[in-house]
């Protein structure tokens, strides 16, 4: 076989090509992505726009904390898909949801001193079953000036009383009843009961005027409305609503368990009253509260002291108590001059 001198430059057989390696990239579905989105765009809605109706959606309105952190899932997943509209809706959801939760946990707490000091615990006692020698102990490591109470009964007050809390704490107005219903407000300074100041709606909540050292009285209203289930939505709602506002004399402060969380638009409208949560302003917003001493760890923050916004806000705890099922709040205040 002869080989020309212009085929002996060349391989036999021809040239071999090696197609380039395709890179192997996970994408997930454009459907999956709004699938993931949807829901937490509604949530976002919802809780920006107050729009939780029923006693389903209130009681769920409860986890925006929880929606909040799960709606980074979607951001991804959104990413992944390379749909540039569901990305955008997932990031604007997680700003919108971040927004509405985060703040609770940076606070804007004033520490320095802009008027009287004043110290409020608030605790539900579950019926009257909270341990009395743990809320005993309670009141004498932190020494408030006022204590509120909910789910008190006759019983629970004897208890308190045989502990030592009528010689810590002897000026009182109670409305103690064997029931969910009971509640009292308990002082180390003499005070009044208020009468007719709001109409109490569900539980009984007692107003006191306590005389406080240092300057005029301060009122004190112990909340706690039925909690937002079934038909009672609407009567926790008109509670909400029906709870009198800030007034620039007497300084007015609510303790109590009042069933919702700040991702409920009716404690925000109560808010927008003239009052501040102290525990959002400490920074202490997003420790839940409920429920206490069961098999899952407290999830939700319904238990809360509020108090004028023209307040300063030293610091706020949260206290776990045998025998209860609700955390109680501690706050230290410093009360506006004036």
């Amino acid at each position: 076989m002869n080989l020309t001198a212009e085929d002996a430059g060349q391989p036999v057989g021809g040239v071999i090509v090696t197609p380039p390696r395709r890179r192997w990239r996970w994408r997930v579905p454009r459907s999956l992505a709004w699938v993931a989105v949807t829901p937490f765009a509604a949530w976002a809605v919802a809780r920006v726009a107050g729009l939780e109706r029923g006693s389903f959606a209130t009681q769920l309105m409860t986890a925006t904390p929880f929606a909040a952190a799960g709606s980074l899932v979607p951001v991804l997943l959104a990413a992944f898909s390379r749909n540039r509209v569901a990305t955008a809706v997932a990031l604007v959801t997680a700003t919108a949801l971040g927004l509405s939760v985060l703040p609770r946990a940076v606070g804007t707490a004033n520490a320095a001193p802009g008027g009287r000091p004043l110290k409020v615990l608030t605790i539900n006692l579950l019926f009257g079953k909270a341990d009395p020698a743990a809320v005993l102990d309670l009141v004498r490591r932190l020494d408030p000036d006022v204590l509120s109470a909910q789910e008190l009964t006759p019983g629970a007050v004897q208890d308190f009383d045989a502990a030592g809390l009528d010689r810590l704490m002897p000026y009182r107005h109670l409305e103690a009843v064997w029931s969910a219903g009971g509640a009292g407000i308990f002082a180390k300074y003499p005070m009044t009961p208020v009468r007719d100041l709001f109409q109490a709606i569900g539980h009984n909540m007692p107003a006191a005027e306590v005389a406080l050292p240092g300057g005029a009285p301060i009122q004190v209203v112990n909340v706690h409305p039925f909690p937002p289930l079934g038909t009672q939505v609407q009567e926790w709602t008109a509670a909400l609503d029906a709870l009198p506002p800030a007034a620039k004399a007497p300084v007015r402060v609510l303790a109590g368990d009042f069933n919702a969380s700040l991702d409920h638009a009716a404690l925000r409208r109560l808010l927008a009253r003239g009052y501040a949560d102290a525990a959002d302003r400490a920074g202490q917003g997003l420790i839940p509260t409920w429920p206490a001493n069961r098999g899952v760890p407290p999830i939700i923050t319904i238990d809360h002291v509020l108090v004028d916004e023209r307040a300063g806000v030293r610091a706020v705890s949260v206290h776990t108590v045998p025998g209860t099922d609700h955390r109680a709040v501690f706050a230290e205040l410093y009360l506006p001059a004036g």
